[in-house]
């Protein structure tokens, strides 16, 4: 398997830094096992992740997560982008009543799974996509090397 390479870019420094993010692509990997070529994760803030929200989707919100999957049609090797707002992670880290790690945790196996070719745009896709995030979540959390 191919183990790619991972960079992480912080806005403001988060209490989960990027060691235990490289770890959960890493544990993703293994319990999937998908080739890797690169992958870029970038935490902003609302205010940034609103303006590429408007200006690439044509949304005009901010949003927890936006991924840009640059991998060839073959998808031989996972290839892509993944920007996730920390402040709007962490506001539905309180609605949900997690930790921020939690859901960042949450979020970077979310877009992880886009980059695979998962789909929530339908109610039927987004079910089976909230399955596999919700069972990855729990393998990754309670596996032996937590973080």
């Amino acid at each position: 398997m191919k183990k790619g390479r991972v960079n992480i870019s912080f806005q403001k420094k988060l209490t989960i830094g990027a060691t235990d993010i490289r770890k959960i692509v890493r544990k993703m990997q293994n319990l999937l096992g998908f080739d890797l070529e690169e992958l870029t994760l970038s935490f902003i803030l609302d205010k940034s992740i609103h303006e590429i929200n408007r200006e690439y989707l044509k949304h005009d919100y901010p949003t927890d997560i936006i991924t840009f999957d640059y991998s060839d049609k073959d998808k031989i090797f996972v290839d892509g982008e993944i920007l996730i707002s920390f402040e709007t992670a962490a506001v539905n880290a309180k609605k949900f009543n997690v930790t921020l790690e939690n859901e960042i945790t949450r979020l970077v196996i979310h877009g992880v799974l886009h980059l695979l070719g998962y789909d929530d745009k339908t109610p039927s896709k987004k079910k089976i996509m909230k399955n596999k995030e919700n069972s990855l979540l729990m393998q990754v959390l309670n596996s032996e090397n937590k973080f």
